[in-house]
């Protein structure tokens, strides 16, 4: 009985068409975020209950938050645009690396002898959204093929970008400023003074970061540019027919779907890593993407975060269960345990409600609506 729409009128086409147009959901928004941006550092810095403190922002909630917005980059082009990709982790690699360096300066020597391109070193802020814009450039490259092949084949072309700039990364020392390790390390999270340094400071930046992000990304699926990629995610010849642009619409997913990523890959890098290699950026970390996408729901801005959610914190309960029950599991046992619930957690989904746990939990608030009236 409490959450019911009765009483709550719309008197404007703005009201209507709200994000959020019933008043619990805006209640229970408020909450949550009251939750995530005072509850949390509170509970870190007080060590109120057992797992707070440094273990719950550095284990958990960062890398949520990063890769829930890496999710919502995935679910942009595969799930409201329906174009299969296993690039991520090239989009997510190229965005941490163009950030290095122009946060470290570039330095382009020319063929002409003693002349160079020479960039400083730029702001971390701009150095994180500028390796968020390469990656949309990269983005828009690899999707040129998508206006001539669709499905699996698409998949095989985006893979090839994953398998290249593994190699670039790898190979090429200019992009790690010729480390002979080959690791990086991110420089000085030095925001206009502002320097962030402790786990609750880089927990807050990622939560802020992240609120923006879905916050822009929910309003433009549910703009004109959304509609278009679900016409052609729901039937390209038929939305071509209608007026809709191939072109302009999977070459703007691709696009909006890499620069979210790379700005992902960025924050993954400078505020959770800290120091990386190229394998951080790995085809598993693109396959991990597109799980949660699967898991959490496709075509659902909220799908990314609980998908994000159960790949990021079935392993720690795995972990930890056996154990407080008295039943202690060795690493490989859990290992597998992991790949039997996912995979078959995957096929489950795919049969049964291929909108993952998004749907669910909307299947859930209309029988709420109707409880305990159905009909």
């Amino acid at each position: 009985m409490l959450y019911r729409e009765a009483g709550q009128f719309k008197t404007t086409y703005a009201e209507d068409m709200a994000i959020f147009p019933n008043r619990q959901d805006r209640i229970a928004l408020g909450i949550l975020l009251g939750i995530a941006f005072v509850g949390v550092p509170l509970l870190a810095t007080f060590h109120i209950w057992p797992f707070a403190g440094d273990y719950l922002l550095w284990a958990i909630l960062l890398p949520f938050l990063i890769l829930a917005l890496a999710a919502i980059g995935v679910n942009i082009l595969v799930g409201y645009c329906g174009q299969i990709s296993l690039g991520s982790g090239a989009f997510m690699a190229v965005g941490a690396y163009s950030a290095y360096k122009l946060g470290t300066g570039v330095h382009i020597p020319l063929a002409w002898p003693g002349f160079a391109i020479a960039i400083p070193p730029l702001p971390v802020l701009v150095s994180i959204l500028l390796g968020g814009l390469a990656a949309a450039v990269v983005g828009i490259l690899f999707g040129v093929p998508s206006l001539r092949i669709k499905g699996l084949y698409l998949a095989v072309a985006t893979l090839a970008a994953q398998f290249f700039f593994d190699w670039v990364f790898l190979r090429v020392p200019w992009f790690t400023n010729y480390s002979p390790s080959g690791s990086v390390n991110a420089p000085a999270l030095n925001f206009f003074g502002l320097v962030v340094s402790t786990p609750v400071e880089r927990y807050l930046l990622a939560l802020t970061f992240v609120t923006v992000f879905a916050v822009l990304a929910k309003n433009l699926v549910r703009g004109n540019l959304g509609r278009q990629w679900m016409a052609i995610r729901d039937m390209d010849i038929a939305a071509e027919l209608i007026g809709i642009r191939p072109l302009y619409a999977k070459l703007t997913a691709f696009a909006v779907s890499a620069f979210i990523i790379g700005v992902a890959g960025a924050l993954w890098a400078f505020v959770y890593l800290g120091s990386w290699e190229p394998l951080a950026f790995s085809i598993d970390r693109s396959l991990q993407l597109l799980f949660m996408v699967i898991i959490g729901g496709l075509g659902s801005i909220a799908g990314s975060f609980l998908g994000a959610a159960f790949i990021l914190i079935l392993p720690i309960m795995l972990n930890l269960m056996p154990t407080q029950l008295g039943v202690p599991l060795s690493t490989e046992t859990i290992t597998h345990l992991e790949f039997i619930i996912f995979g078959s957690l995957i096929c489950y989904l795919l049969i049964k409600e291929p909108h993952g746990f998004a749907r669910l939990i909307s299947l859930g608030k209309e029988k709420l609506r109707l409880w305990p009236f159905p009909y």
